[in-house]
């Protein structure tokens, strides 16, 4: 049975200017919590910092940095913990789209994909899960994505970014639960942003204020796994269940 707790308070958020870590900062803006913001665009990070003190932040500090450069987490991620005295909760929300079509044909531009997606989530999610497994306590929430549960070919790349990152969480999940540590991975649908700004919209698309939602009733409830919205389990639970020798002649 899930168990609730009180929501963290100090939150360190890492890629804190995409549109789903924004709507999810701000609930916990609403309840006073202090943050950590970490992104790569200065003006973004300054702005997303503003909303929050002035939706009721107790505090919050932006720190400009490019996540993809790994020799720089541990240092970072120290500066957050001492800038706050300790944290409660990192969102893990930086992630790239990428184009499919490039990086079938450019070997570079799949490992950007990887790199974003997966390894920089790795080192971070590895700190912080040492991090959290010492203090015998604390949440680390990822926001994966649905393609992460079957190779398509219309984005296999990202998918398969996502994909490697599920089960890595899995691992550190099984590791660190004992310790009292939570760890969600959160796997959004089609979420209405600048990253899908590019794509048709249909009748599965929902608001990033509507995923922050569930984001924060999961955190709250200490999920382990949340689609969002909850539909997208048994869309995927389908897409999963399709045999390959079909699977492979669809066209999607």
């Amino acid at each position: 049975m899930s168990e609730r707790r009180p929501l963290p308070q100090r939150i360190l958020a890492l890629g804190a200017t995409s549109a789903i870590a924004e709507a999810t900062l701000r609930l916990f803006a609403e309840r006073g919590a202090s943050f950590v913001l970490l992104g790569r665009t200065p003006h973004k990070l300054a702005a997303v910092r503003d909303d929050l003190q002035t939706r009721g932040a107790a505090a919050a500090t932006a720190v400009v940095a490019d996540l993809d450069d790994t020799a720089a987490h541990p240092a970072l991620l120290a500066q957050a913990v001492e800038a706050m005295g300790g944290i409660d909760l990192a969102l893990v929300a930086h992630g790239v789209l990428g184009e499919q079509s490039q990086a079938e044909r450019d070997f570079p531009a799949a490992e950007a994909i990887l790199r974003t997606n997966f390894l920089s989530a790795v080192s971070l999610v590895g700190w912080l899960a040492n991090y959290f497994e010492s203090e015998r306590r604390g949440t680390i929430a990822v926001i994966s994505s649905v393609a992460g549960d079957r190779g398509r070919k219309s984005n296999y790349v990202y998918g398969a970014s996502k994909g490697g990152l599920n089960v890595f969480l899995d691992g550190v999940r099984n590791r660190v639960d004992r310790a009292g540590v939570n760890v969600l991975t959160i796997k959004p649908g089609f979420v209405a942003t600048p990253m899908t700004a590019h794509l048709e919209p249909n009748a599965l698309f929902t608001q990033p204020a509507q995923v922050a939602r569930h984001i924060l009733r999961a955190i709250e409830k200490r999920r382990d796994v949340v689609y969002v919205p909850p539909v997208w389990a048994l869309i995927m639970l389908v897409v999963r269940s399709i045999p390959g020798a079909l699977f492979k002649k669809l066209n999607f």
